[in-house]
């Protein structure tokens, strides 16, 4: 896998916040982590689609191991509002620092891409816009609507920021109806300090309840990253207040250091233990668990979605 430079230009640098840092070691990936690098036509295919509609994706800014085989399928998740995040968390690779003006024809293209690509099933993510009165929920409930308009029959997943202190900006995505709301709470509780400062990990659990609240029939979902130095136990008490927010979908993959200046990776937990997080989520109640070192939000959201639709059925 290709670790993504720390800095785009020489004029801004990626993560100015943490340009004063100590370089943290990086520790050599196992097998079982290793990617090879994109190189296949139908990746070319999706990146050309994404930059005729001059688009943002999570994949490339995030620098997801998983771009070559999402990609490959023409499977994209789209980064909207920007490239800019008004936050700093120390995990991500995301650009930080003041975004520029939402761009209002977004939407439309974003429902174009969708569109090209033949997507049955899309991933809407977006970067924190505190800056907006909002938080950007306007943007999200305009591009879910532009993507029904063009591609009716498409199911549409959200993975929204937590919208902290904008009044009354979840209730007007939740109105948008999406099939899939989904809100990572990306680490344990005893790490937001170091890993998530800018969040509060019991607003995100209430945001993920309140979800329910305004609409039951709605599928939510959340996500963390393991590795970056929690308890196995934490871990599991992160299980339980999830499912005390009646969350469907729980996804759990390893934490991967973008740069030296980023959170170091504590260790690399093992297929074994991944495993068994799956058999406990799954004992805990969720509908739908996907648990590997591999695994990402947006990682064959399609297929998931089809079986989460199922497990609902059948429990029915």
């Amino acid at each position: 896998m290709t670790v993504i430079i720390d800095t785009v230009s020489k004029e801004r640098p990626r993560h100015p916040e943490k340009a004063g840092r100590p370089d943290s070691p990086m520790l050599r990936k196992p097998d079982w982590i290793r990617v090879r690098a994109p190189v296949s036509k139908g990746y070319a295919a999706t990146q050309a689609i994404v930059r005729e509609n001059r688009l943002v994706t999570v994949c490339e800014e995030a620098g997801c191991p998983n771009i070559g085989e999402c990609w490959e399928k023409k499977h994209a998740t789209f980064m909207i509002m920007g490239d800019t995040c008004t936050r700093a968390c120390a995990f991500c690779n995301v650009k930080t620092g003041l975004p520029g003006a939402l761009d209002a024809e977004e939407p439309v293209h974003v429902a174009e891409a969708v569109a090209k690509l033949g997507l049955s099933h899309v991933v809407i993510t977006s970067v924190d816009r505190d800056d907006l009165k909002d938080g950007g929920a306007d943007h999200f409930a305009r591009t879910i609507g532009a993507i029904r308009a063009q591609c009716p029959s498409t199911t549409i997943e959200i993975l929204t920021p937590d919208f902290l202190r904008k009044d009354g900006a979840l209730e007007q995505v939740a109105a948008a109806k999406p099939d899939v709301f989904n809100h990572n709470l990306e680490t344990v509780p005893s790490l937001y300090l170091m890993v998530r400062p800018g969040a509060r990990y019991f607003h995100s659990i209430r945001l993920l309840q309140r979800v329910k609240e305004l609409d039951a029939s709605l599928f939510t979902k959340s996500g963390i990253m393991v590795g970056l130095g929690e308890e196995r136990n934490e871990v599991l008490q992160l299980m339980d207040d999830l499912r005390s927010a009646d969350v469907d979908f729980l996804t759990i993959g390893q934490y991967l250091q973008p740069t030296r200046k980023h959170h170091p990776v504590a260790r690399f937990v093992t297929p074994d233990e991944f495993k068994s997080y799956e058999a406990i989520a799954y004992a805990k109640g969720f509908l739908m668990v996907s648990s590997s070192p591999l695994t990402r939000s947006s990682h064959h959201a399609g297929e998931d979605f089809a079986r989460l639709k199922a497990a609902r059925q059948a429990k029915a």
